[in-house]
């Protein structure tokens, strides 16, 4: 084989690894999403829930703690009306969240949950939140924004302290280009 097929076979090659990495980093966020809920990884928590029939375990009391944080790109406060509950699985419970815009103009928020320890995710049950839907508030506007969920009672024993934590960022401009047809 001469050299000059030989390069070209090479470059051929490469130019396929390359095409087959770059389809595999689009993939890959997909993929981890997946992964992540069915197996509870990185705190992801399931969509709406319905509402909760299994019986309370009284006999158990678990906390609940809440924190937030805003990206640096919002200038928005964000916490949560109190900082931790106490509940027995199988009881549910609602809490609120304060959000205030602290700009001059309008934005578009979007809460991001995770649950720690990881696995406990899959028995943190969301019946209403904040975190289905975009957040908009005008400049200087504040809101109270609900959550309503439960902890299934088949929650392991070991877990006695759940931390939820939602992270806020502003989705003003994939909003505005989503409703312009891009």
């Amino acid at each position: 084989m001469s050299a000059r097929r030989a390069n070209r076979v090479l470059v051929t090659r490469l130019l396929l690894v390359t095409l087959g990495m770059f389809g595999f980093g689009f993939a890959l966020v997909p993929l981890y999403d997946v992964f992540c809920e069915v197996t509870g990884l990185n705190g992801k928590t399931g969509g709406p829930a319905t509402a909760q029939v299994s019986p309370v375990n009284r006999e158990r009391l678990v906390t609940v703690e809440f924190v937030t944080s805003v990206h640096s790109a919002m200038p928005w406060e964000f916490e949560p009306e109190i900082n931790r509950i106490q509940l027995h699985p199988g009881e549910t419970k609602r809490v609120a969240f304060l959000a205030r815009n602290l700009s001059g103009k309008e934005i578009i928020g979007q809460a991001i949950p995770s649950v720690s320890p990881g696995q406990g995710a899959l028995y943190f049950s969301k019946i209403e939140c904040f975190c289905f839907n975009h957040q908009p508030l005008t400049g200087g506007e504040q809101a109270k924004m609900p959550l309503v969920f439960y902890l299934d009672p088949s929650l392991p024993e070991e877990i006695q302290t759940l931390t939820l934590s939602y992270t806020l960022y502003n989705v003003t401009d994939k909003v505005q280009e989503r409703g312009k047809g891009v």
